[in-house]
Order: structure tokens, then C-alpha cells, then sequence
């Protein structure tokens, strides 16, 4: 009886192995998608933080005028950026940008002053833009405003559509994960079903028989989790030397509370599953486990 329930632990302890990998693949997946979900925000308000929008300033306005609108303007919900922009500084920069010096040719600065913003990103939509243009063209120094209104237009409904497909396959993913986790813990305590039975017709009670398992489990979703996050660690680090410019975008919050939500799921999943299939165990007949 010694050397058969030996065997029998022997041969449970590869489920365990084996639920332990299946959940970290699971829960690398979600938590790959999850990386993605959190790059493509913070791509999408890069994108739209790099909007300028050009406050096109009379001929004859006054350099201390423009400094003043600057100023009053610096401090408005919707500025991430602002800078004035002289008639001098752009004709430099369209020097240097086009290598032409066309204030020798026309003996004159074309070119208009301007104020040149960079809005929040919350604000770089129609609607929004199209208010804060109304408010400064009120203002008598300014002459127009100009920005990309169709790039806008295309960011955002790009944005939109995107946001909707990662939106759909999260869904879809999550319960794929609850699935595929929910089998894999099943089939792990399916080799231990002798075992609950057993405890269970030698008098002890449903709690004392579930809790070791639970415990386990709980134990196992951390490992598998903690697998999985070190695995993602591993594509970031790689990913950092091959696209640099990958870290700029890294939200180091977002991604904490991303491995935090895998652990608890992990752990949720892998707990529920197996205090499930250990009082399904402990319900069924002897003879029905065969």
C-alpha cells in the first residue's frame, strides 16, 4: 500500500508540472496582448501629441504682443507644448530646412510670426480643435490658424477602428484564457481524484480535502504567472536592443499593474478551477471516477 500511494504521488506530480507550463503559456499570451494594447496607447497619443498647430500672427504685430498671447495661452488645459516663432527664426528654419536663401532673391521676409502649438491628446480631435481655433481667431493679432485638419480627421478614426479590433480580440482572448487555464487545471486534478475520493471515504470533511489542493493551486498560479512575466521581461528586454525607440513609449505604470492583473488572474483562475473539479471529485460515486 506504501510503494502503490508512493507511485500514485509520483505520477501526480507532473500534472502539476504540466498545469504549471500550460497556465504561464496562457497567461504569456494575455499578457503579450496586453503589451501591445498598452504600446498602441501610448503610439496614438505620441501621434497625436506631435500635431503642430500654427497660430498665424498678423504682419504688424509687435513681438511683445505675440509674447503676451503666448503667455496667456501657455497655461490652457489643452497645451502640452507652445512656443513663439519670430519672422527671423523662420525664415532660419526654412533655410535650413530647403537650403534656399530666398530673403536675398526677394529682398524681403515673406514669412509670418507665429505661435506654434502642441495640444494634449485628448484635444487633438475635430470637435475640440475646431473650439480652440474659434477662441483664437477672436483674438485681433491673429491672422489664421493652421494645422492638418485631414491628418486629424485619418488619426483618429485610424485610432478608433484599431482601438475596436484590439477591443474585440482582448474579449475573445480573455475567454479563451479562462478556458484553456479552467481545462488545464481539470486535467491536472484528474489524476488526483482517487486520492479526494479516498480521503473522503475515510471521514474527512470537504474543507480539509479541498484546502491543500486549493493552497497548491494557488501557489501554482503565482509560479506560472511569475514564468509568464519573466517571459515578457524577456521580449521587452530584446525588443529595447533590436527598436529603441520602444522605451520611450513604455508605460512602466501600465505595465506594473498588466503583470499585477496576470498574477491575480493566474492565481484567481487556477483556485476557482481546482476547488471546482476537487467538490465535483467528492460528488461523484466511486465507481463514476473509473
Amino acid at each position: 500500500m506504501a510503494q502503490s500511494g508512493k507511485s500514485s504521488a509520483k505520477k501526480s506530480k507532473p500534472s502539476y508540472l504540466y498545469s504549471i507550463i500550460g497556465v504561464a503559456l496562457v497567461l504569456f499570451l494575455l499578457g503579450t496582448l496586453g503589451l501591445v494594447v498598452i504600446h498602441a496607447n501610448k503610439l496614438s497619443v505620441y501621434f497625436k501629441e506631435s500635431i503642430e498647430i500654427q497660430v498665424i500672427l498678423r504682419d504688424n504685430v509687435k513681438e511683445a504682443q505675440a509674447t503676451a498671447l503666448r503667455d496667456s495661452m501657455a497655461h490652457k488645459p489643452y497645451i502640452k507644448s507652445i512656443e513663439y516663432v519670430s519672422k527671423d527664426m523662420a525664415a532660419q528654419r526654412f533655410r535650413k530646412d530647403f537650403g534656399e536663401d530666398f530673403i536675398t532673391l526677394l529682398q524681403y521676409n515673406p514669412l509670418y510670426s507665429s505661435i506654434n502649438i502642441k495640444a494634449n491628446a485628448n484635444y487633438v480631435n475635430n470637435d475640440s480643435l475646431k473650439i480652440i481655433e474659434n477662441n483664437l481667431s477672436q483674438q485681433s493679432i491673429v491672422r489664421e490658424i493652421s494645422y492638418q485638419r485631414m491628418l486629424v480627421s485619418k488619426l483618429n478614426e485610424n485610432v478608433n477602428r484599431i482601438g475596436l479590433i484590439i477591443l474585440i480580440i482582448s474579449g475573445l482572448l480573455c475567454l479563451v484564457v479562462i478556458f484553456l487555464i479552467d481545462n488545464t487545471i481539470r486535467l491536472a486534478m484528474f489524476s488526483n481524484r482517487f486520492l479526494i475520493k479516498t480521503m473522503q471515504m475515510v471521514g474527512a470533511t470537504r474543507w480539509f480535502i479541498a484546502k491543500p489542493f486549493d493552497l497548491r493551486s494557488i501557489a501554482n498560479g503565482a509560479i506560472a504567472a511569475a514564468i509568464a512575466i519573466a517571459g515578457l521581461i524577456g521580449i521587452m528586454s530584446v525588443s529595447d536592443k533590436l527598436l529603441p525607440e520602444l522605451a520611450g513609449l513604455r508605460d512602466n505604470m501600465m505595465i506594473a499593474f498588466l503583470f499585477i492583473g496576470m498574477i491575480l488572474i493566474g492565481i484567481s483562475i487556477s483556485l476557482v478551477s481546482t476547488h471546482r473539479s476537487v467538490m465535483k471529485y467528492l460528488r461523484l460515486k466511486l465507481d463514476d471516477l473509473y
